[in-house]
């Protein structure tokens, strides 16, 4: 488990935040709400997989007033759509009765388990990090939510374990290993999870490297 909360009954909590990245004029980053929205449920999504869990309900924490409510829900049912499974109903709150000059939003999941995390694991690096800007300048380089979730329900991959602003060194030192890469930034921030370690059984590691395929390394 990387960032989620246990809660009674065997359910997870899980959150991703955002500001300054958005429709608004004073915005960092200058970017449609329902991207916005979309990489931070799967950043959500990916901490509730790290768990063991799958989403079941999704608060929404919107600051950016109520014409970003809808853009934001459908970023987030967005990420659903991927993965060919139904969206959970979606509530949350608007912050209406006062403005702001940048964008902000979050958005918190409740997941039950699905998985058991195993031990004994071969760790790979799956998805180049990238931040900011370079996330939709390079799309095809980022781990794939999809193909993560095929792997997941296959066995094929047995943990999953998202990069956030610490980079792949940061996670490695987290999960005790070494983090050596040939030819990637390993202490580059991989923003909304873009890069994501992957824990595959050693008996099924060049099976993972043919249905990866590119940007797809195993961690020394």
């Amino acid at each position: 488990m990387r960032n989620a909360v246990l809660l009674p009954n065997g359910l997870v909590l899980t959150t991703d935040n955002s500001a300054g990245i958005g429709e608004k004029v004073d915005d960092v980053v200058h970017v449609e709400d329902e991207i916005v929205a979309y990489f931070c449920a799967r950043v959500a999504l990916l901490e509730q997989w790290a768990a063991g869990a799958h989403t079941i309900s999704i608060v929404v924490h919107n600051f950016t007033g109520n014409k970003s409510w809808d853009k934001y829900v459908a970023g987030i049912e967005k990420v659903f759509k991927e993965i060919e499974q139904s969206c959970p109903v979606v509530t949350g709150s608007t912050e209406s009765n006062m403005a702001t000059l940048q964008s902000a939003m979050a958005v918190t999941m409740i997941g039950e388990n699905r998985w058991a995390n195993e031990s004994e694991l071969r760790w790979f690096v799956y998805g180049k990090p990238c931040v900011g800007e370079e996330v939709l300048d390079h799309i095809d380089k980022i781990a794939d939510l999809k193909k993560i979730w095929i792997a997941m329900e296959n066995g094929l991959v047995k943990q999953v374990w998202p990069v956030g602003s610490n980079g792949i060194v940061g996670e490695c030192i987290r999960l005790g290993l070494h983090g050596e890469l040939t030819g990637w930034n390993i202490t580059k921030s991989a923003g909304p999870a873009t890069s994501v370690l992957l824990g595959v059984g050693s008996d099924r590691i060049e099976d993972a490297k043919k249905y990866f395929g590119k940007y797809f390394e195993k961690i020394q």
